[in-house]
């Protein structure tokens, strides 16, 4: 038996055995085709419909109407050549590109031709393709490259979900495993499937990376900061127990530990069923103080567990979850149909939706975010979107097209002056205008500001004046206030979300929040401190908000909590 320590993400037992995770090792494997006539046939389908969708998105973008003859460009590319010399060079020109790659360009031919030659299935002959050309294309010196390589990615992605296969999942075999890796992205995170995943184990990242905070939000065991050998090989299919309660690692355990895991895990199954109880009970502290809780979210999968366990609302939607893990960037219609089903879902409970957080350590290879020496001090959040107003804009749109059928907010991330504010105002008010302007319905909508750095806090009430309500960000507060990477894993021992200046700070938004008449909730990972959650309350915080396997833990902590002193 070997004992590793590391650092505790999330807590929970996991007994299994260790999967090594090598990047881009899990992807769909080939398939020999038994039917090669039913492959080209499903090609076919499954080609006609991302044409037929190709058509819509013309259609919506294009300033002239297509006329009757346009009809034909359902399968075709003559059509495609007529629409261009009729609308001339614009930003239409791509999905026409598109067009033809399926309609009669090398990209049609070549996955074809896989098929009959080699006779495999249709999805991986897509699959195998768009590597082939964009392994061709990234090699090639022409200005016009890489949108050849987005509108191949682009078809591929579109083939490959009608298909049924999704190229991004990553395939983990059939029994459920405790997961190795060097690292984990969250955009790697994002394509594995939940049920197949019994804890998280890492050799870099920390308890606060965006990798950590997305598996507590799947109630995934996790360690980070382990020294796994660099011979994995040693690892591969061994038994393994997760702690995530101490951060450590038992491999190959003998049988006296592996019993008293065994009795453990059961017992935390027992503890989380009594924690259920509590699930229809109110957010009351002992005192009769009412303190909302609502959930972190990042992804529609996660509202049932929020109303699972009884969540007041959604107190931060990590919109940024939708531009990862994907080669394009998502349309209005996309955005506003995932936030339209979210409001319906949560009904009159408030959804607070945070505008894409993108950059740092939230990359996209479509992005194309320039290499930075600080990414976590660079063009990220807030600083982003306004460089790219359109994108911003189209996620605005979005959330106000949204809000028609729910009761949603929105909150900016990494706020640092008013002139920032001047900018948001004024997009968000052009977004309004141009809604009316075409009979779309929306709402009067609340909005926030995610308080998470220095500059912010120290111009508390000046920001407060301008939203209806704060959220504290202590992940990136702390980190920012104690300059000290998060996820750096030689920092682990030093970097102390604890430390009297981050409360400090914490009781100066919510005194600046309050002044001003804003509602202030907590939506770090600290919210989920159990250890804090009187202190927290006795300073005022009005809301916490927390992954949803954390909301029963805290409401019990809060329900056994007194905010006012016994002397009051």
């Amino acid at each position: 038996m070997e004992i590793y320590k590391g650092a505790s993400a999330f807590a929970g037992i996991a007994i299994g055995k260790i999967r090594f995770y090598r990047k881009g090792e899990y992807q769909i494997r080939q398939h020999q085709a038994d039917d090669v006539k039913k492959e080209l046939k499903n090609f076919d389908v499954a080609r006609r419909h991302v044409m037929q969708t190709l058509k819509e998105e013309y259609d919506r973008m294009s300033e002239k109407q297509m006329d009757t003859a346009d009809p034909e460009l359902d399968m075709e590319p003559q059509p495609l050549d007529r629409i261009v010399k009729v609308n001339g060079e614009n930003g239409t020109n791509q999905i026409l590109e598109q067009a033809e790659l399926l309609g009669s360009g090398s990209f049609l031919r070549a996955v074809q031709s896989m098929i009959t030659g080699e006779k495999v299935t249709a999805a991986y002959a897509v699959q195998t393709t768009r590597d082939e050309m964009q392994s061709t294309f990234s090699r090639l010196n022409d200005p016009t490259i890489k949108e050849r390589i987005h509108n191949v990615s682009r078809i591929s992605s579109l083939l490959l979900e009608i298909l049924g296969e999704d190229e991004n999942k990553i395939d983990l075999g059939e029994e459920p495993v405790i997961l190795a890796a060097d690292a984990l992205s969250l955009a790697e995170l994002m394509e594995m499937d939940k049920e197949k995943l019994l804890g998280i184990v890492t050799r870099k990242g920390s308890a606060t990376s965006h990798a950590a905070i997305l598996a507590k939000n799947m109630d995934i065991p996790c360690v980070t900061g382990i020294g796994i050998p660099q011979s994995e090989e040693e690892w591969e299919d061994s038994i393994a127990i997760i702690d995530g309660y101490t951060g450590t690692i038992y491999l190959e355990p003998d049988n006296e530990v592996r019993k008293e895991y065994e009795i453990r895990r059961k017992a935390d199954l027992v503890e989380r069923e009594s924690l259920l109880k509590l699930k229809d009970k109110g957010d009351i502290t002992k005192d009769g103080r009412e303190v909302g809780i609502y959930a972190n979210i990042g992804s529609l999968d996660d509202l049932n567990s929020a109303l699972y366990y009884g969540a007041k609302g959604i107190g931060l939607l990590r919109s940024e979850f939708q531009y990862l893990g994907r080669e394009n960037y998502p349309g209005e219609e996309e955005l506003f149909q995932a936030y339209k089903k979210t409001a319906e879902t949560m009904g009159d409970r408030l959804v607070v939706i945070r505008t894409a957080d993108l950059g740092a350590d939230k990359q996209a290879s479509y992005l194309e975010i320039p290499v930075e020496t600080n990414p976590l001090m660079g063009n990220r959040g807030i600083r982003l979107s306004l460089d790219r107003k359109n994108l911003f804009k189209t996620q605005i749109r979005a959330i106000y097209r949204a809000s028609w059928y729910g009761n949603l907010g929105m909150m900016y991330p990494m706020i640092c002056s008013e002139e920032e504010m001047d900018e948001v105002e004024a997009l968000v008010m052009e977004v309004k205008e141009e809604l009316k302007a075409a009979g779309v319905p929306f709402k009067e909508i609340r909005t926030g500001i995610m308080m998470e750095t220095p500059a912010a806090v120290m111009i508390g009430e000046e920001l407060a004046k301008r939203v209806n309500f704060l959220g504290i960000g202590t992940n990136d507060l702390t980190q920012y206030t104690l300059a000290m990477d998060r996820q750096n894993p030689l920092l682990q021992k030093k970097y102390d979300d604890h430390h009297p200046a981050i409360l400090k700070m914490i009781k100066m938004i919510v005194d600046a929040g309050h002044a001003q008449n804003c509602k202030v909730c907590l939506c770090g990972e600290l919210a989920a401190d159990t250890r804090l959650t009187e202190k927290f309350l006795q300073m005022g915080v009005d809301a916490l908000s927390v992954v949803p396997a954390c909301i029963l833990p805290v409401r019990k902590a809060l329900r056994a909590a007194r905010v006012k002193n016994e002397d009051e």
